[in-house]
């Protein structure tokens, strides 16, 4: 069976690499009907993915991502596209990740203006994630 590892590096911290996990586990449930479980731990953690033809597991820490995944015999024979489009995948939601928290730190800079109190509260409301487990 091929395996697909994949290792990035990243200065995010872990509840921002715990966002970009989830996001990701989201996306490739609906695109690749993928059954994902995520395990959180104190340091890192784990999101476990499978179904039909692949299993794996993406370790995410607060400065690194490793995914690792087995493809089976049919998958296997695409295993460099599949390859390719996990670290297109994977990349970009790190770099978005990685563009806004440099934004964010800009902002905090330079004063703020200050919005309307119900755009302030709509803004500082956190995004609601449902616990997977």
């Amino acid at each position: 069976m091929p395996d697909i590892r994949i290792h990035r590096d990243h200065d995010l911290g872990l509840a921002k690499a715990r966002e970009i996990a989830w996001q990701w586990a989201e996306e490739v449930e609906q695109k690749f009907d993928m059954a994902c479980t995520v395990v959180e731990g104190k340091t890192h953690d784990t999101v476990e993915f499978t179904r039909t033809g692949v299993s794996g597991e993406l370790v995410v820490a607060g400065d690194y991502f490793d995914l690792h995944a087995k493809l089976g015999f049919l998958l296997g024979a695409f295993a460099k596209t599949i390859e390719n489009e996990i670290m297109k995948n994977l990349d970009a939601l790190v770099g978005e990740a990685g563009k806004a928290a440099k934004a964010g730190k800009t902002a905090k800079a330079a004063p703020a203006k200050s919005a309307p109190a119900s755009k302030a509260a709509a803004k500082a409301a956190p995004a609601k994630k449902a616990a997977r487990k």
